[in-house]
């Protein structure tokens, strides 16, 4: 394998790996009568602005990926970097999952708080090696962030929530 090749493998790992991610979280993602009947808070931004929002969370996330990954060649620190990647992709899924699928806002308050945490995670092992890198998380941050708030409106707003039909 060439050097060039070599080198594009870190990339395209993250972005197919970014691009599942992006893919599950929204197939999961439903806005039936459901969805549209819950009260939300003003300030909820509107649905479209979801899709472009979430295109640059995870074209940064991937880049900040990418060049952790680069710049640290030790096995346990890669080791660590796909372990919080993974987790954290697992987490972003599951948010969904939980919100739309099984309709138990509840529930995803709770595990937007364990999400929120693997983003710092994210930002803290990619920092370690890229003060980039961590910068690049920190939009994340900030929109899951906003997306907890949200949460909690919308499970005081709608609550309490019963077992899926």
């Amino acid at each position: 394998m060439s050097l060039a090749a070599a080198d594009l493998g870190p990339p395209v790992v993250a972005a197919v790996a970014a691009v599942l991610v992006a893919v599950a979280g929204g197939v999961a993602t439903t806005t039936d009568t459901w969805y549209r009947r819950l009260r939300v808070p003003a300030w909820k931004p509107p649905d479209w602005a979801f899709g472009p929002v979430w295109a640059v969370i995870f074209a940064l996330t991937t880049t900040a990926g990418v060049l952790a990954w680069n710049g640290d060649a030790d096995p346990v620190a890669r080791g660590v970097l796909l372990a919080a990647y993974a987790v954290n992709g697992v987490l972003n899924i599951a948010w969904s999952v939980l919100f739309f699928r099984f309709r138990r806002p509840d529930w995803a308050l709770a595990e937007v708080a364990v999400l929120w945490l693997s983003i710092a995670v994210l930002v803290l092992v990619t920092g370690r090696v890229s003060g980039a890198a961590g910068l690049m998380n920190l939009p994340y941050l900030a929109w899951v962030s906003v997306a907890a708030c949200l949460n909690l409106r919308i499970v005081r707003l709608n609550g309490p929530f019963a077992e899926p039909a």
